[in-house]
């Protein structure tokens, strides 16, 4: 019975893989349903590793904007294929991230792709890039990233 079971896990995989429907391959990435609920309409405060600080804020209508010590931005986010994408109209340093919520309000990026296009195609395997969290509650962030 459990060598039965087995197969059909892996002919259900090669199925999902065959027809393009998308496979979680690690666990912990937030869904698509959970992204758009958690950042619609809400702004985050964060950091990247160096230490840089960033303000962004995502408009129930998929407007996003940035601002930090350097820059400030409008454009577009969407969830793109289990990604957070923002796209910026004047800075190509937005991209594409799975999405961790590591505690209670603290979110952890990982970039995948520059673009909503490539996150569909051809995604990189994900790299820690900032953490955020919601500035109107405490920060449940530790140092470092989590994994």
């Amino acid at each position: 019975m459990r060598r039965w079971l087995m197969r059909c896990k892996v002919v259900a995989f090669g199925v999902a893989v065959a027809i393009g429907l998308p496979v979680l391959a690690e666990p912990g990435w937030m869904s698509e349903a959970e992204l758009l609920a958690t950042f619609t309409g809400r702004s985050i405060d964060g950091h990247y590793e160096d230490g840089d600080t960033f303000h962004e804020s995502y408009a129930a209508d998929g407007a996003v904007l940035y601002r930090d010590a350097r820059r400030a931005s409008g454009g577009r986010w969407s969830v793109q294929t289990g990604t957070f994408c923002t796209i910026y109209d004047d800075d190509p340093a937005g991209g594409c991230y799975r999405v961790r919520q590591v505690s209670g309000n603290c979110f952890e990026f990982y970039f995948v792709a520059r673009t909503e296009i490539q996150a569909k195609r051809d995604p990189r395997k994900p790299a820690w890039t900032a953490r955020g969290w919601f500035p109107e509650k405490p920060s449940t962030c530790a140092a470092g990233e989590s994994v």
